[in-house]
């Protein structure tokens, strides 16, 4: 009797967790010919973690294409981004910093890159700013690109021969990457960066909790609350939220023929202006496809 009440007991602290873990979500409705599916991804997670989504492979299976935030479909489009990561020949990156603030940023980037302003000068902040993020990441989460399960059904796709369309164009791409904050702005996330390392760490360890357990919610607030100081705060989530607006217009004549499975991350898809949220707004019905299953979380095998 004891042992039932115990196990009784633990379902009920356990099953809020299990509940709520939800990555893959359908889409119906709306006139739509058939289901859609929207798998919210995390770059920073391997891609072992996908045989834990219940179905997933199966609602794969039944689509006929990928949809993407921006399908790499040319060396052309590669080589637009690479130039839009460069600073007009008239920006002189040094004058936006004083002489000490400018050598701790070389310092920086000579440590964790393994070159510095040098080679770098040319270079946008918010590149630069990212480049410092994912070797932070390398180093403390464990974060593996090769292994990164954020463009594994893209690369399938290829493989396959189904086709994939991006919702963000090349220059939709660049400004998101490259532009969407003022330049002061970034000069000022790339310093952040450099003197508190920690912030960006602890951050992205919170919300590479939160996307295992499924609570893309908290992700959405975690990202936009008050208290988040890093590079990718409030400002950045006001952005998302405004393309979130136009990826619902995109997608409408995908879901209309249905059979789309859409791969984006996490961070764009939770809360009340997240993109699955827009989308029941539009008047699609979205709902986990694992309801009542949840994930089989795991933890983190590195922490």
């Amino acid at each position: 009797m004891k042992r039932h009440i115990f196990l009784l007991v633990l379902f009920t602290l356990l099953f809020p967790r299990f509940a709520c873990a939800q990555v893959l979500y359908e889409v119906g409705g709306n006139s739509s010919k058939a289901k859609s599916y929207i798998l919210a991804t995390n770059r920073l997670v391997d891609i072992a973690f996908l045989d834990t989504i219940p179905n997933l492979f199966p609602c794969f299976s039944r689509c006929d294409k990928v949809i993407t935030e921006f399908a790499m479909e040319d060396f052309e489009a590669l080589a637009a981004l690479r130039q839009a990561a460069l600073l007009p020949d008239s920006v002189i990156l040094s004058n936006f910093y004083t002489d000490a603030q400018y050598e701790q940023i070389d310092q920086a980037l000579l440590l964790r890159v393994g070159m510095g302003m040098e080679q770098l000068c040319r270079m946008k902040p918010a590149y630069l700013t990212e480049m410092l993020r994912m070797e932070l990441f390398k180093q403390w989460l464990h974060y593996d690109e090769q292994r990164s399960m954020e463009t594994f059904f893209e690369v399938v796709a290829q493989e396959k021969g189904m086709p994939v369309y991006g919702l963000d164009d090349v220059g939709e791409t660049m400004y998101m990457l490259f532009d969407r904050e003022p330049f002061p702005w970034q000069c000022e996330e790339l310093l952040k960066v450099v003197e508190y390392p920690e912030r960006e760490i602890r951050q992205e360890r919170a919300l590479l909790e939160m996307y295992r357990m499924g609570r893309l919610t908290d992700m959405a607030f975690q990202v936009a609350g008050p208290d988040n100081h890093t590079s990718v705060s409030y400002s950045d989530y006001q952005v998302y939220a405004q393309r979130n607006r136009t990826w619902v217009k995109r997608l409408q004549p995908y879901l209309h023929e249905g059979n789309c499975f859409i791969t984006l991350d996490a961070i764009y898809l939770g809360g009340e202006k997240g993109l699955l949220a827009q989308l029941r707004e539009a008047g699609y019905r979205v709902r986990p496809v694992n309801r009542g299953r949840g994930l089989r979380v795991q933890s983190d095998p590195n922490r």
